[in-house]
């Protein structure tokens, strides 16, 4: 099964990711987000972490990659991040860079 899976609905992709963000899915990641970003209708990118129990530097650095190739204006929501996720995310300030849930 593939580590990671995206769905779209109208203007909405949600790119969901296996039980690791690490650098092992990092292929199937960026296929994923380039899959939605040359998509003209898709403006709000959701990332679901309900799966997901581990997260390292390299998933952060890949966040900040697919940010920086997500049209202006556009929204990126990081959800459904249990309690170290979480953490990790606001030891690293991401909350200012992402909607974080």
């Amino acid at each position: 099964m593939n580590p990671v899976q995206v769905s779209r609905q109208g203007d909405e992709a949600v790119i969901s990711i296996g039980e690791r963000f690490d650098f092992s899915v990092h292929k199937a990641f960026r296929d994923a987000y380039e899959s939605s970003v040359s998509d003209a209708q898709v403006h709000r990118y959701v990332i679901d972490l309900a799966d997901t129990s581990y997260v390292d530097s390299s998933a952060l650095g890949m966040l900040l990659v697919f940010r920086d190739r997500v049209a202006a204006g556009d929204e990126i929501a990081v959800t459904n991040c249990n309690r170290e996720v979480r953490n990790i995310f606001q030891v690293a300030n991401f909350q200012k860079l992402f909607k974080i849930g």
